[in-house]
């Protein structure tokens, strides 16, 4: 797959809906070391009031909740699985994801796999790929735009959680 296959995956308007409609995140590949960047945007999403499920079948307890060994042990709804792995795991993962009846598959920064997101979109998710939920959120909520960052919005109102 080359990068200028991935811009149907990167489409803004996905991104934000997916984002503002989410509230439970299950993340795929969550670490317990708290210098991992999936323990950082675990924290973060913690932090702007989304339930954050970690997956991880070695770990017990991750940000003070119950991690799971795989989506399919999670007993509740999931909007968003956030995957932390290696893109080869990415067609499992998804098709646990459709499985489970998630919304959205979103992989994080170098997690591409056509195969993973062909699967997510048949079944019927919205999918991201090679994009930060952390770095998007904050993009869209309002809080990146100060910095110069281009949110391809134009308006003075501050919406999203503050």
């Amino acid at each position: 797959m080359t990068v200028t296959d991935l811009s149907r995956y990167q489409d803004a308007a996905t991104i934000q809906r997916v984002i503002h409609t989410a509230r439970t995140v299950a993340v795929v590949g969550l670490s317990g070391n708290a210098l991992r960047a999936s323990y950082f945007v675990g924290y973060y999403l913690q932090r702007h009031h989304y339930r954050v499920i970690p997956v991880n079948p070695r770990e017990t307890q991750i940000l003070g909740e119950t991690s799971y060994p795989s989506l399919r042990d999670v007993p509740e709804k999931i909007d968003i699985v956030n995957v932390f792995r290696a893109p080869d795991a990415l067609p499992g993962i998804a098709r646990e994801a459709v499985e489970v009846g998630a919304g959205a598959l979103w992989c994080q920064f170098g997690v591409v796999n056509e195969e993973g997101n062909r699967i997510a979109e048949e079944g019927g998710l919205a999918v991201v790929v090679d994009r930060c939920l952390k770095i998007e959120h904050a993009r869209y909520v309002g809080r990146m735009n100060w910095l110069g960052f281009n949110t391809r919005r134009i308006t003075s109102v501050r919406t999203g959680l503050q």
